[in-house]
């Protein structure tokens, strides 16, 4: 099993207030899988932060970490007197841990922390995924061939030029979905609250079809349901 851990830490350096910028550079780690000729699976779970995954046409996982500190108000008098005069130094930290072992490569953060996590991953054409974010941004996949279960707790989610199958839901956020190519006798299912559901599928897929809609919602369909 290969793991690569982003531990969280405070590091306290005399340095030039130029340096102290307020976003820090994307850290890129490429993740060789064991066996690269047969399709991977990638299982996400992050407690803040936002998720995007792209197919393309390599053999590793690519993962881009790109950490942008809060920008925290100080609400508490007393408090904010301690602090008078003093300069927050953020905590670029990201606290992710990334394993790969059989060709599942796991990507997790657990804690909120002080920062937002924006993770970019880079996936070969051929992969199934687990997402789920809480509380975080928007989670988007583009360009891959296999099985979704993608869940967003407080955000969007979008799937684009899938193949396979999904199950796909977005709490208080969009779902959008298009699908190139849709795997026969597969169930799949789309839902929100509190948000839209746009489903695009190939015009000649054939399915029976669920559809509903609460609190005085519609439904619009150019297939001939």
């Amino acid at each position: 099993m290969k793991s690569i851990h982003i531990l969280t830490a405070v590091v306290l350096a005399l340095v030039g207030a130029q340096t102290l910028a307020q976003q820090v550079n994307p850290d890129r780690y490429t993740i060789p899988l064991a066996d690269p000729a047969r399709p991977m699976f990638l299982r996400a779970s992050l407690m803040a932060g936002s998720l995007v995954v792209k197919g393309y046409a390599g053999k590793d996982v690519i993962v881009d970490v790109d950490i942008a500190p809060h920008k925290d108000e100080d609400h508490d008098d007393e408090d904010a007197g301690k602090k008078k005069g003093l300069r927050r130094i953020p905590n670029t930290a990201s606290g992710l841990s990334i394993e790969e072992e059989n060709n599942t490569v796991m990507i997790t953060k657990s804690g909120y922390g002080s920062s937002e996590v924006r993770v970019s991953v880079q996936v070969p054409v051929n992969c199934s995924m687990k997402l789920n974010i809480v509380n975080g941004g928007e989670i988007v996949v583009e360009g891959v061939n296999g099985d979704l279960d993608v869940n967003n707790t407080n955000n969007s989610v979008k799937l684009l030029k899938i193949s396979g199958s999904v199950v796909a839901h977005a709490l208080n956020g969009n779902l959008v979905v298009t699908m190139a190519k849709v795997t026969p006798d597969k169930a799949m299912s789309f839902s929100s609250l509190n948000g839209e559901v746009d489903v695009t599928l190939p015009a000649d897929t054939k399915a029976n079809v669920s559809l509903k809609t609460d609190m005085g919602g519609e439904i619009y369909s150019d297939f001939d349901i």
